[in-house]
């Protein structure tokens, strides 16, 4: 990723590229100009009451009701705390915009005068602060001033815009969940899908990033239950001591990636977890493994998944245990599958944004090995839709000096700390799904 100097995204700098729009941009900042103050509002109230996964009832409810007094047809509850809104505009292409709703488990220690104090009681059982972590508040914001950017400007395209408000993003399951509900045959099946995700990235706010292509990683949850024959720790002879295997499986586990997968292919497997025993002399009859398994493709994905079980098997029979005691590999499902941008479709996208917004806050970014369930809408329906999901850095420019002359490292998504420059992100965020919206459903054809 190319670094660029701090420099403050602002309406007075967005405004002064006039010059460069195209006919409809400085009208459509004109009008976010008007509608920032009430966005920005919206934001800090999104900000301060966040609703865990499956649990954004409020949330949605909120967002369901300005979606109705924009002229959208809502329907509440799709995939559980879903929303679908629907706006029909004469014949043409139907696009689907889609935000996701979900806060995380975390205690914030942002700073922040609006700062959330909520808390929650999510399925560990453990009582914790939420937190808008991930910055799906700004997405929200944005979304609301897309669609508001759109339902004014009705004249301006023809085709069905919907507008999907998706929960439980942070588990992996809710765009799977509004799919199952009925997303594709209880309302219009769109032929295009777009999202953005705010980033922490090492450029001024404000700054757009799109990847062609694989974009995103599938993500599998994997468990490996290793089976031992336990005993007294002064006698290790008379065991079959599951740590030394696991430990074995987890060394193991490494030459999948390094001597398995191709060196082009990127792959991860992580072993987050390892957990054995209760006491100092005491060998026990089990190990618990927790791994995060990354990779793009299905068949790098299967690669990984088979060299596992295989790696597990083959440490079993060399630490001489019987078949009924071999590892147990399970595979969590459902997982969240790679996330793929269209090619020609994000290049036509970037090039809009390059003419709208001037090359210099339009990039290319790598691939990343995290996941996003953005990936289920293609998924559902490789060969009708076309989709992209685009970054836009919400890193303040304070942090961004603070990076360049002292070294100080930014906080990621998911950090207490993580406090956007939410007023940059939530202006391009929808300014960039109006105009994309726009693009894709000229008036009369075009």
């Amino acid at each position: 990723m190319s670094y660029i100097r701090p420099t403050a995204i602002t309406a007075a700098c967005v405004t002064a590229l006039a010059f460069a729009l195209p006919a409809n941009a400085q009208d459509l900042r004109t009008s976010l100009d008007e509608d920032m103050p009430g966005l920005m509002e919206l934001y800090r109230d999104l900000h301060a009451h966040p609703e865990l996964s499956f649990e954004e009832h409020e949330t949605a409810a909120k967002l369901a009701k300005r979606m109705r007094a924009l002229g959208f047809e809502v329907t509440e509850g799709v995939g559980q705390t879903g929303v679908v809104s629907v706006m029909r505009n004469g014949d043409g292409p139907t696009v689907m915009l889609r935000a996701d709703m979900d806060g995380l488990p975390v205690v914030e220690q942002t700073g922040l005068p609006f700062a959330s104090k909520e808390t929650a009681t999510p399925a560990s059982g453990v009582t914790t602060g939420v937190m808008h972590a991930c910055g799906h508040d700004t997405h929200m914001a944005g979304f609301i001033g897309a669609a508001q950017l759109l339902a004014e400007r009705k004249d301006e395209w023809q085709g069905t815009l919907v507008m999907i408000l998706q929960p439980a993003e942070e588990l992996g399951l809710g765009a799977l969940a509004m799919l199952e509900d009925g997303l594709y045959e209880r309302f219009p099946k769109p032929e295009y899908v777009i999202a953005f995700h705010d980033a922490a990235a090492p450029v001024p706010a404000g700054t757009i990033g799109f990847t062609p292509g694989y974009a995103l990683a599938n993500v599998d949850s994997v468990d490996i239950t290793v089976k031992g024959v336990g005993g007294h720790g002064a006698y290790p002879h008379t065991t079959k001591d599951p740590i030394v295997l696991a430990s074995a499986i987890v060394m193991k586990l490494q030459t999948i990636v390094s001597r398995n997968s191709s060196p082009l292919d990127p792959a991860v497997i992580t072993v987050g977890s390892f957990h054995s025993g209760a006491k100092h002399n005491i060998i026990s009859d089990e190990a618990k493994l927790q791994l995060t398994v990354r990779s793009y493709s299905d068949e790098s994905r299967q690669l990984l998944l088979d060299g596992i079980r295989r790696v597990a098997r083959g440490e079993a029979i060399t630490a001489g245990l019987p078949e009924d005691l071999y590892p147990v590999v399970t595979v969590e499902e459902p997982y969240t599958p790679s996330t793929f941008n269209d090619p020609d479709f994000s290049e036509e996208l970037a090039a809009g944004f390059r003419q709208r917004f001037g090359e210099d806050r339009v990039m290319q970014w790598p691939a990343v090995m995290g996941g996003e369930d953005f990936s289920q809408f293609r998924r559902a329906a490789p060969d009708d839709v076309k989709s992209m999901i685009f970054w836009i850095s919400g890193t303040p420019a304070e942090m961004l000096i603070a990076l360049e002359e002292e070294g100080k490292p930014l906080p990621s998504l998911h950090s207490p700390f993580w406090a956007p420059d939410a007023e940059a992100v939530v202006r391009t965020g929808a300014e960039a799904l109006a105009a994309a919206a726009l693009d894709l459903m000229p008036a009369n054809g075009g």
